[in-house]
């Protein structure tokens, strides 16, 4: 029998395809690589998506996303191109994508998108960390909540290259994250944030998120669960009572959240300018779609409190993910 422990860390396991061919539930999975430069206002975002609508496994399709977020230039170019599922593999154990021409394996990845722009990528990446398993174990097997999300390699180096509209963009060093996600439908609302080094700790990870969920006419209160490696120790603040309780709050582009348990708070603020984040429409498998805010150079301020320890703040002007969903 494999222990809750070991699963924790088993990576073959958390990388694995959850897509089902001929499934009628409808599905929608990614995986997706982002990264910063680790001094400039520079980042990259790029993702592998199964869609499925409901009832209709015939229509599936396979997406591929790219967007480069430059803010030293203040521009954004992104890229979104979409492939027949029988041009597509995956496999359900381990990291092993095909999305027509472009692929995904354990320390590599090369393809493209076109759309307004084109961009290609090219790019290799070692090292990281153990995975953060964002909520408790058992809920990804179980069908709620039905919208399911890990990092399965945090703290992750790239190199590589991007080609951006013609335009070469060498990646050297960049330092992020490998994550996967899945469900039978994307979280109604949401605020999503995670740092992969902040500039006054390096080897810090932070992930956290504000959710709501639409049950018929009514909602639920705001969600909010928060995870945080620092010091070689993870603080997962992410019991469903705990989540409740926790405070979250996000108001145009400004997110505040408030989580504690057990002795331990952790409260911070994400925070970005308007035009640092592009519009994406994402699919949703029963019908509809939703519009997700998308910024990769965020900033982020956070203070870890413990008992008998003294406060801890961490922060970073432009490393931070910062995503809402509407």
């Amino acid at each position: 029998m494999v222990t809750v422990e070991a699963r924790l860390h088993d990576l073959s396991y958390w990388q694995g395809a959850r897509y089902r061919p001929g499934s009628s539930r409808g599905h929608y999975e990614s995986w997706f690589l982002r990264a910063n430069h680790p001094t400039r206002s520079l980042a990259f975002w790029i993702r592998y998506t199964i869609f499925v609508p409901h009832s209709r496994p015939q229509d599936a399709i396979g997406e591929l996303w790219a967007i480069l977020f430059d803010g030293e230039r203040r521009l954004i170019r992104a890229a979104k191109s979409e492939v027949p599922i029988g041009k597509c593999d995956f496999a359900p154990r381990g990291l092993d994508v095909r999305i027509g021409g472009a692929v995904l394996g354990a320390g590599e990845l090369r393809g493209s998108a076109d759309g307004e722009h084109r961009i290609q990528w090219s790019l290799m990446y070692r090292d990281g960390g153990a995975p953060m398993v964002f909520m408790p174990e058992r809920t990804y097997e179980a069908r709620w909540p039905a919208a399911k999300a890990l990092c399965t390699r945090p703290q992750v180096v790239f190199d590589g290259a991007l080609e951006v509209d013609g335009e070469s963009i060498a990646v050297d060093g960049w330092i992020g994250s490998e994550n996967h996600n899945w469900g039978s439908r994307h979280t109604d609302t949401y605020a999503w944030g995670q740092v992969v080094g902040f500039d006054n700790a390096p080897a810090a990870f932070l992930e956290c998120a504000t959710a709501r969920l639409k049950l018929g006419p009514l909602w639920t209160p705001p969600m909010t669960v928060v995870c945080l490696r620092f010091d070689g120790r993870d603080y997962r603040l992410n019991a469903r009572l705990r989540m409740l309780r926790a405070k979250g709050a996000w108001k145009d582009f400004d997110w505040h959240f408030d989580s504690a348990s057990a002795g331990v708070r952790i409260h911070g603020r994400f925070h970005a300018a308007p035009e640092d984040f592009v519009s994406l429409t994402y699919y949703n498998p029963p019908g509809g779609d939703h519009t997700c805010l998308n910024s990769k150079l965020a900033a982020c301020e956070m203070t870890l409190e413990r008992p008998r320890e003294a406060p801890v703040t961490l922060m970073t002007r432009h490393r931070a993910a910062f995503e809402i969903l509407t």
